[in-house]
């Protein structure tokens, strides 16, 4: 060792142990990872047991199914499957998939198309009153949908529009959601104005930058407002519930409610089979495009 290097090491007093060793202070990280990771999996497990058990009572017979604790099915069957595929009071199962389909998809393109207009005018467009304007908006956040059911049904009731779809679709292409405009405001915000300019120098007006400049740059917020839409949508009780009478136009989340109103028996194994397929599509639409979720909610200005 030189005179340098005994100079530099820590003098200690006596009677005083050296620190713990390397090793050990790895033994104990080692014990710490190990532990957060099985507390990360006993959550896990909390969350998905509700999921699994829904998968593994599908092939339970409907009487097992009733006041049976039993995770694993004793003796399993496909015919809550079978049934459901037949149909119920002669519709067939795939009426009620596309009739989800059909609402899922408008309301993602209404969102999509009338969201991101009207926040390109809050965040780009100067006019008379814009604050207040985009003040209101924000305020309908804190205002309860069923203040809204009475009145917006006598509005479709009288124009006739009861039993159609036009009522759950109608409202997405009027930028109805609050939600979804200030997501796409903020975002369209943190766009450097020097691209407008830009394009204004070029002879563009708001319709060219919008559909040439914001459009393209504001994609995952785009994408993440069609996710929760569709979500949204396909998963919707009430709405489907007030404005739809027809067995035929039910979508998947009142078509469940049949197998438990026919006379006064519940068929629990079908509803739990048809809840399964239900998650299928909804699921695949989730994990394709969960990058893009994350991406649009964690982006907060251009990647230079």
């Amino acid at each position: 060792m030189t005179t340098l290097d005994t100079e530099l090491a820590p003098v200690l007093p006596e009677g005083e142990k050296p620190a713990r060793s390397t090793t050990s202070w790895k033994k104990r990280k080692t014990w710490a990872t190990v532990i957060w990771a099985v507390v990360l999996l006993a959550i896990v497990a909390v969350v998905l047991y509700p999921l699994l058990w829904m998968v593994l009572a599908s092939f339970k017979p409907s009487a097992d199914i009733n006041g049976n604790v039993a995770l694993f099915p004793e003796n399993p069957t496909i015919q809550n499957y079978v049934k459901v595929l037949q149909g119920i009071g002669g519709i067939p199962v795939y009426t009620f998939f596309l009739n989800s389909l059909l609402l899922a998809v408008g309301s993602v393109i209404g969102v999509v198309i009338s969201s991101s207009m009207a926040a390109y005018a809050f965040a780009r467009v100067r006019f008379a009153g814009s604050k207040i304007f985009f003040g209101l908006m924000i305020a309908t956040l804190l205002l309860p949908f069923h203040v809204l059911i009475i009145p917006q049904y006598i509005i479709f009731q009288r124009l006739g529009l009861v039993d159609t779809f036009v009522p759950l679709l109608v409202v997405k292409f009027l930028a109805t959601e609050a939600f979804f405009v200030f997501l796409m405001v903020q975002f369209i915000r943190n766009l450097p104005m020097e691209l407008d300019e830009a394009a204004r120098i070029d002879g563009a007006g708001h319709p060219r930058v919008f559909f040439s400049i914001t459009l393209p740059l504001i994609k995952p917020a785009l994408v993440t407002s069609s996710i929760f839409a569709f979500i949204w949508s396909w998963n919707d009780f009430l709405g489907p519930l007030l404005y739809l009478n027809s067995t035929d136009k039910y979508p998947l989340p009142l078509a469940l409610r049949l197998y438990n109103d026919q006379t006064s028996v519940s068929d629990y194994g079908a509803t739990i089979a048809i809840s399964v397929l239900a998650l299928i599509p909804i699921a695949l639409f989730f994990f394709i495009f969960q990058r893009f979720l994350v991406e649009g909610v964690a982006t907060q200005g251009l990647k230079g």
